[in-house]
C-alpha cells in the first residue's frame, strides 16, 4: 500500500482570504529519516492480477459495503465501454470517423473512478475519457460526433457536470483547478476531478495547475493515466521520479494505485474525493495502467515497442481481473456473462447505426468562424481547398 504525502492537510479557506493564507499556522517540518526503500513507488492493490481480494488497511474502508450488483455493475461498466471502444475503432477504419483515440487496458481506471464521483461533482476531461463519459451518463453515440467532424462536442457539460473533451495536452487542469476555486468559493460541498495522461505532466499547464491548487486549497483531485507511453516516449523520459511523488513538491497528498484493479481505483478515487469535499484540499492520484492499443488510429505503437511488453500486460487485463474474482466468489454465472454479452452486441450495432446515420461533414465550416469579418488570407485558402476537392469530382467523371 501507499502512504500519502507529510504535506500539511489545510482546511478549505473562506472566500475571504488572501493567497498564501489559510487561516491555519504553519509549523516548520524537520525531513524525517528515510531508509533505503523509502523512494520506491508504492502501489495500492486490492485486486490482483488473479482476482484474488488483498486487504488494504487504508483503504478498504472505501469498498467495504460494496454489493455483488455492484460488482456485476462494475464488470458491466468496463465490458459495456470496451466493446463502444472497439467498434468507434473499426467505424476509423471503415473511413467513418476521422480519428479515434482508444482506452483499450485503461477501463478499470475510468470505470472505477468515474463510478467514484457524485452527480454533482464536475468532471473535466481529455479525449480517451470513453467510460468515465459512460459513467457520468453520456450516450457512447454522443462521443462520436466530434470525431466524425460534425460538431464540436455532442452533450451539454452542465447536463452531466461532465465538460467536452479536450484535444490540447493538459490545458483541462488549468479550468478544473479554476472551476474548484469557484466552487471553494461558493461553499458547495462539491468536488472537482481532472484527467490527463502521463505525458502530459510535463506540461506547463500541469505544474501552474498544482500550485495554484495547492495554494487556494481547490477541491480538486488531479487523476493522472499513466498508460506508460506518450505516444512514442515512454514515462522514464517523462518523469526521473515517480509521478505521484511529485504532489509531495507542491504540498498536497499523491497516491499511486493499480489502474487495472477497478476496486483500487474505486476506493482511492472516494477516498481523494472525500478530501476535496471534505476542504483538505487537492491530491493526485496515479492510475498506473498501460494503453493496449495505439495513441490514437493515426499511430502505430510496433515502431517503438515490443510485443513482450504488450503481452506482460495483457496478463494484467482488468475485465478478466474482475471476472476471475467475481466467479470466484460466486457473485456472477455463465447467465449473466451470456446475457452481457448479447447487450454489448446490441450496444455495438447501435453506435455504428448512429454514426452512419450522422451526416457528412461540412468541409468548409473550418473557414467561416477564423474571423469575425473575413480575412484575405482565409479567402484564399478556402478557394484553394475548394478546387482541392472539385480536382476529385474531375478524376471520377474521366
Amino acid at each position: 500500500m501507499t502512504v500519502e504525502s507529510t504535506a500539511a492537510r489545510t482546511p478549505r479557506r473562506s472566500a475571504g482570504s488572501k493567497a498564501g493564507t489559510t487561516g491555519t499556522k504553519r509549523t516548520t517540518r524537520t525531513p524525517a529519516k528515510k531508509d533505503a526503500k523509502s523512494n520506491e513507488p508504492q502501489l495500492v492493490q486490492l485486486l490482483t492480477p488473479e482476482g484474488k481480494r488483498v486487504k488494504n488497511a487504508e483503504y478498504d474502508k472505501y469498498v467495504a459495503g460494496i454489493t455483488p450488483d455492484e460488482l456485476r455493475g462494475l464488470y458491466r461498466d468496463m465490458v459495456l465501454t470496451r466493446r463502444f471502444d472497439a467498434e468507434a475503432t473499426s467505424l476509423q477504419r471503415q473511413g467513418e470517423l476521422g480519428l479515434w483515440a482508444s482506452l483499450l487496458g485503461q477501463e478499470a481506471a475510468q470505470i472505477g473512478s468515474g463510478r467514484a464521483t457524485r452527480e454533482d461533482d464536475y468532471v473535466f476531461p481529455t479525449y480517451r475519457e470513453h467510460g468515465v463519459a459512460w459513467c457520468r451518463g453520456v450516450d457512447p453515440a454522443n462521443l462520436l460526433g466530434m470525431f466524425r467532424g460534425v460538431n464540436n462536442g455532442g452533450w451539454d457539460p452542465n447536463s452531466n457536470n461532465f465538460q467536452l473533451y479536450t484535444i490540447v495536452i493538459g490545458s483541462q487542469t488549468l479550468h478544473a483547478t479554476g472551476y474548484a476555486m469557484g466552487v471553494a468559493k461558493d461553499g458547495a460541498d462539491s468536488a472537482v476531478i481532472a484527467y490527463f495522461g502521463d505525458g502530459a505532466s510535463s506540461q506547463g499547464d500541469v505544474a501552474e495547475s498544482f500550485t495554484f491548487s495547492a495554494v487556494y486549497n481547490a477541491p480538486v483531485v488531479f487523476f493522472c493515466q499513466n498508460n506508460q507511453w506518450a505516444i512514442s516516449e515512454p514515462t522514464e523520459k517523462q518523469s526521473r521520479v515517480p509521478i505521484y511523488q511529485r504532489a509531495q513538491g507542491f504540498g498536497f497528498p499523491g497516491v499511486r494505485v493499480d489502474g487495472n484493479d477497478v476496486l483500487g481505483v474505486l476506493a482511492v478515487t472516494r477516498w481523494a474525493l472525500e478530501r476535496a469535499r471534505g476542504g483538505e484540499g487537492p491530491t493526485l492520484v496515479e492510475a498506473f495502467t498501460y494503453r493496449m492499443g495505439a495513441h490514437t488510429t493515426s499511430d502505430d505503437p510496433t515502431r517503438y515497442r515490443g510485443d513482450e511488453e504488450r503481452q506482460a500486460w495483457e496478463a494484467k487485463d482488468p475485465i478478466l481481473r474482475l471476472r476471475r474474482y467475481l466467479e470466484a466468489s460466486n457473485h456472477a454465472d455463465e447467465g449473466f456473462f451470456a446475457e452481457l454479452e448479447a447487450e454489448s452486441e446490441a450496444l455495438g450495432k447501435r453506435v455504428r447505426e448512429a454514426v452512419r446515420a450522422m451526416p457528412d461533414p461540412d468541409h468548409f465550416a473550418i473557414f467561416e468562424n477564423a474571423y469575425a469579418d473575413g480575412h484575405a488570407l482565409v479567402d484564399e485558402e478556402r478557394a484553394q481547398f475548394a478546387a482541392y476537392q472539385a480536382s476529385f469530382a474531375d478524376e471520377g467523371g474521366n
